[in-house]
């Protein structure tokens, strides 16, 4: 097994969540971030697409999935993780306490665990309905993405 195969998928997600903390973010929500977070959604979408196709041609398809899986879905939870930052600045009752970007991403792997501790929830209307729109979008990304990604791998192997 290559070194690259493990460090990689590390590398990945520790970029991605430095990307989180350190661009600076606008903290007034608007309609352009509802359509940034629509077309992060796409570009989840798209990475898995662009990944089952590497898997495809993968000398190691096994690693090629966990690698998939270590871009997709910290992409995924960030992107929700910051909407959520963003709505706790702009509408300050939309949670149960004021959002850090930490409490935020806590309270996005909260919701992807489902576990729900209950020290963090949404209030408002809106905090809500991104909630129920983050769990529909955790099952897909449970469900579809893992199921394709996984046999994408069973496919290469069989091609071996």
């Amino acid at each position: 097994m290559p070194v690259g195969a493990v460090v990689r998928p590390l590398v990945t997600a520790g970029l991605l969540l430095t990307a989180y903390y350190l661009l600076p973010v606008d903290r007034r929500l608007t309609g352009w971030h509802a359509a940034g977070l629509i077309a992060g959604l796409c570009l989840v979408i798209a990475v898995v697409a662009w990944q089952v196709r590497l898997i495809s041609r993968a000398k190691y398809p096994a690693l090629q999935g966990v690698q998939a899986l270590a871009l997709s879905v910290p992409l995924f939870l960030l992107l929700f993780a910051n909407t959520y930052y963003l709505l706790s600045h702009t509408l300050p009752p939309s949670f149960t306490e004021p959002l850090t970007r930490t409490d935020a991403l806590y309270f996005t792997v909260t919701v992807f665990a489902t576990v729900g501790f209950g020290d963090i929830a949404p209030v408002s209307q809106a905090a809500r309905v991104l909630v129920t729109v983050q769990m529909v979008g955790n099952l897909l990304v449970l469900g579809a993405a893992l199921r394709v990604i996984v046999t994408a791998v069973q496919r290469r192997r069989r091609q071996e």
